[in-house]
């Protein structure tokens, strides 16, 4: 794990992407793990999506039989995806909404409408010692009621925040805090750049973002390893 306080997952989904567009097997979603963990990733994400369109259950396998760090599998709330869960056994599962025609996750789950939904997924992952992660919106009746199912962590949805919503930045310091103290562990992550993430690494109560899109984009300029690299540095001078 990296010595800052501030942990840095990356998501993968999109060299998977890639090497749909044409199949085969390159790029490799496990090559790339690998290079991000020599770049100085704490953690590598993977979204196993209903329709399998980037991420397959291969790769959920070769994943965590091939790489050191730890693994976050984002799944919707499937009994197909619970099991394939249970059967894997990442780190962490981070349950996130999904619909099939979405291009990509379109904002959090909704913890509160579902919650009597949710009880089954969250207490058979977490018997089974893997971590339990929602994914959602900074609103505190949602952290209430994520506390309440027993999660361990939340991921506050930071996609409005990326597309420049006016208040959203205020709204994550305050759902950062209030997660805090209701004993959750508090990740980020959703559209986040090299222009936009320093002012949520500083937000002191978030321990870990994740960003997968726009390092994979980026590493077609630049390489996947100096994308990372960066993307840390700048993390940390946040920080700092």
């Amino acid at each position: 794990m990296h010595k800052n306080l501030l942990r840095l997952g990356v998501n993968i989904d999109h060299v998977a992407t890639i090497r749909n567009a044409r199949g085969g097997v390159h790029p490799s979603p496990l090559t790339a793990a690998k290079l991000s963990a020599q770049a100085g990733a704490d953690g590598i994400t993977a979204h196993l999506r209903e329709d399998r369109r980037h991420i397959s259950d291969r790769d959920i396998a070769e994943l965590k039989a091939g790489i050191d760090l730890p693994l976050n599998l984002e799944m919707a709330a499937t009994e197909e995806m619970l099991q394939i869960a249970l059967r894997t056994r990442p780190n962490a599962a981070c349950i996130v909404p999904e619909k099939r025609q979405e291009v990509t996750t379109e904002g959090g789950l909704d913890v509160v409408g579902q919650q009597e939904a949710l009880k089954r997924y969250v207490h058979e992952l977490k018997s089974a010692g893997i971590r339990v992660s929602l994914f959602i919106d900074a609103d505190e009746k949602q952290l209430e009621v994520s506390s309440k199912l027993g999660a361990d962590i939340v991921e506050l949805h930071t996609g409005a925040y990326a597309h420049g919503k006016s208040g959203e930045l205020q709204r994550i310091q305050k759902g950062a805090k209030i997660a805090h103290e209701l004993g959750l562990e508090c990740h980020a992550g959703h559209g986040l750049t090299f222009d936009n993430v320093g002012a949520i690494a500083v937000i002191p109560q978030i321990v870990e973002l994740n960003i997968g899109h726009f390092l994979i984009g980026e590493a077609i300029f630049c390489g996947l390893e100096s994308a990372i690299k960066q993307m840390r540095e700048l993390m940390d001078k946040a920080r700092a």
